[in-house]
């Protein structure tokens, strides 16, 4: 008897010792923000991004740093709150990203690549039909987004930002629809993990999940079996102590093309390729 029961306490400490402590952890052990510090990331395709912490200003009494980039976004479908955040701030509730005006330009840019998409589509589908739609789009988005939160805790989903966008689009003003979606992001810490990239083996690295739901509604009274559920996106960042980010991935689904059920038989183009970067080098100033 007593046997089985050292044996079932042992168990159950190594069972609880291998359970990662994160409840007093700090986000600010994860997210260094010391002036000078920089960060080079490779992509899926190779193309590099230098990211560097610089003197950034006061908003409403709070100090939020900068980042500096090379290169420079160009393609605002190609930002990602995650890696280009202008200012930031770190603070005893966590790391905050302050990204408002960078998120309705980026969200505002791929609604209106899609809608491109979807009017080369719908010419070549048409041809008889001489019109084209036009459309018109509108994003707000909060001011701020809760890259993590203090203290960090292991599968407790906080809300790390919240946006809505309108799309309004037809062949006539008389005959158009507008779709409003709400988009609420949330992120999790899923565990630890280990992480090679080539600039070195990091151990202990927070995994953190972040997963949009996207809720549309039209102004027209639509079936449920007429659209499919808006494309949602899924990514994954891993945070190495005193380091940052280390890896970054992410899938994205269309928003608006994805409501277009599949049985319409319209050819629409594939899903975007999911995105990929690795830390190849960096530099945290003491």
């Amino acid at each position: 008897m007593l046997s089985r029961v050292r044996t079932n306490l042992i168990f159950s400490l190594v069972i609880i010792c291998t359970i990662p402590v994160m409840g007093k952890e700090k986000a600010a052990n994860y997210f260094p923000s010391t002036l000078d510090s920089y960060w080079v990331y490779e992509d899926q395709d190779g193309n590099e991004l230098k990211r560097t912490v610089v003197e950034g200003e006061e908003i409403a009494g709070e100090t939020y740093l900068a980042f500096s980039y090379e290169p420079e976004i160009e393609d605002w479908v190609n930002f990602s709150r995650f890696i280009h955040p202008e200012l930031f701030k770190v603070s005893d509730k966590g790391i905050t990203l302050s990204v408002k005006e960078d998120v309705e330009k980026a969200v505002h840019a791929r609604l209106a690549k899609e809608m491109k998409m979807f009017i080369d589509v719908f010419k070549n589908e048409t041809s008889s039909v001489e019109a084209e739609p036009t459309y018109t789009i509108k994003v707000e988005a909060e001011k701020d987004f809760m890259l993590l939160n203090t203290p960090i805790d292991l599968n407790e989903e906080w809300d790390t930002s919240r946006m809505n966008a309108s799309l309004t689009f037809g062949l006539t003003q008389a005959d158009s629809v507008t779709i409003d979606f709400t988009i609420i992001e949330t992120g999790i810490v899923k565990g630890k993990e280990t992480i090679e990239t080539s600039a070195g083996t990091f151990e202990n690295c927070l995994k953190v999940q972040y997963r949009t739901e996207t809720v549309a509604d039209f102004n027209q009274a639509v079936e449920a079996d007429e659209v499919d559920p808006p494309g949602e996106t899924v990514t994954t960042v891993w945070f190495a102590p005193n380091v940052g980010i280390v890896k970054y991935h992410q899938v994205m689904n269309y928003m608006f093309l994805e409501l277009i059920p599949d049985d319409e038989g319209l050819p629409l183009p594939n899903a975007p390729v999911p995105k990929t970067l690795e830390l190849k080098k960096y530099e945290i100033k003491k």
